[in-house]
């Protein structure tokens, strides 16, 4: 179970905007955390202020129980909050729970993308920043076209994305460019899936 969370630590907490010219409208996204179809957590990302000077806090919870006896067998907690200005990243903070591991992380600019996964603009980087531990992540992009997303509340028109390098992720992105579904094989095999409500 170490190994499924240790992937989930990177697939979770990656989660500062890549753009400031595409905030979804209402102000936020949401999605539920599905595991061998099973609905293990919540991720969601709220926005505040307008297009070039706004903030995003990005909250992640996440519990796997063993089935029959729902003993929590790992868990995830995950806190930020990005504060953008002109299209910049200013200053970021992060508070994660991995399973009882503390990290903490508090940064200003770094000239290097958050690796953000709720803007489109994130697979037009070479470099991504882990908002856990502000490691710099190497990563390539194919482009996979246009896709149909299944979603909470309907099919919507996507396009397809495939990362990969210090990164390993499948993106879907709606016509407006809001992250629509990401899925990813954690380390024990599993399939993990973020489903937008």
């Amino acid at each position: 179970m170490r190994k499924f969370g240790l992937s989930l630590i990177a697939a979770l907490a990656l989660t500062a905007p890549a753009h400031a010219l595409t905030l979804p409208s209402g102000g936020k996204l949401s999605f539920d955390v599905v595991r061998k179809g099973k609905d293990i957590g919540d991720h969601v990302y709220r926005f505040q202020g307008n297009e070039s000077d706004f903030t995003v806090k990005v909250v992640t919870d996440i519990s796997v129980k063993v089935p029959l006896i729902r003993a929590t067998v790992y868990s995830f907690n995950h806190d930020s909050t990005e504060v953008w200005k002109g299209g910049k990243l200013q200053h970021l903070t992060s508070k994660t729970d991995d399973d009882g591991t503390p990290h903490q992380l508090d940064t200003g600019a770094t000239g290097v993308l958050p690796a953000s996964l709720w803007n489109e603009d994130t697979v037009r980087s070479k470099k991504l920043l882990n908002t856990i531990d502000g490691k710099i992540m190497k990563v390539r992009v194919a482009d996979l076209g246009e896709d149909r997303v299944e979603t909470r509340s309907g099919v919507v028109a996507g396009h397809h994305y495939k990362i990969s390098g210090g990164l390993e992720r499948d993106l879907w992105y709606d016509a407006s460019g809001n992250l629509a579904r990401v899925s990813f094989k954690a380390e024990d095999g599993s399939t993990v899936t973020y489903v937008r409500k």
